[in-house]
């Protein structure tokens, strides 16, 4: 965090290079703002400053309407459907849709199932459901080239439900069962 003095100073300036590095939180108020924030200038000894927003609201101040301080620069809010969509590929990465459903998903990122298959048909260019049914493809194919495993336990450790899935996709994908993959390895 920076220091008061400096804080003031860029606050004072509406120094546009700080915008986002802290938030000016008005004790008179109980309001935060950005840096930047065309409002009428606080009294210096009415002022505090903070790192974040979420400090900010921690402390009890709410978001200006004027500079909506949550929108800020490297926010969440500021990297917009990125984030979400970013988000939502962890989450299928570490297997969410392997035994949840596209809804769940939705709700676990705050949003709606319509409006997460639209971000991942503008980000992504692909469905969650085939986003994960490439992950799992991809993870099966890792553990056919480094284990010795059945391909009963590998289908599920790569997340499918059963084997008869697990080899409908390696067949439609790759014209072949998962099998002559690691026949071909040897």
């Amino acid at each position: 965090m920076l220091d008061f003095d400096t804080c003031n100073a860029a606050r004072l300036r509406r120094d546009p290079a700080y915008d986002g590095r802290f938030f000016t939180a008005v004790r008179t108020t109980r309001i935060y703002c950005r840096p930047v924030c065309p409002v009428k200038q606080p009294l210096t000894r009415n002022v505090s400053y903070f790192p974040s927003a979420a400090a900010a609201e921690r402390a009890g101040y709410r978001p200006c309407l004027r500079c909506r301080p949550e929108t800020a620069p490297f926010s969440a809010a500021w990297n917009g459907t990125r984030t979400t969509v970013s988000r939502a590929l962890r989450l299928i990465e570490d297997g969410a849709l392997d035994a949840g459903t596209v809804p769940e998903l939705a709700d676990r990122l705050g949003v709606g199932t319509r409006h997460l298959s639209r971000l991942f048909a503008c980000h992504v260019g692909a469905s969650p459901v085939q986003v994960a049914r490439t992950v799992r493809i991809q993870r099966a194919k890792r553990l056919l080239a480094e284990s010795e495993l059945p391909m009963t336990e590998i289908a599920l450790r790569s997340g499918f439900g059963s084997l008869r899935r697990f080899n409908a996709a390696f067949s439609e994908l790759y014209g072949r069962p998962p099998s002559s993959l690691r026949t071909a390895r040897r």
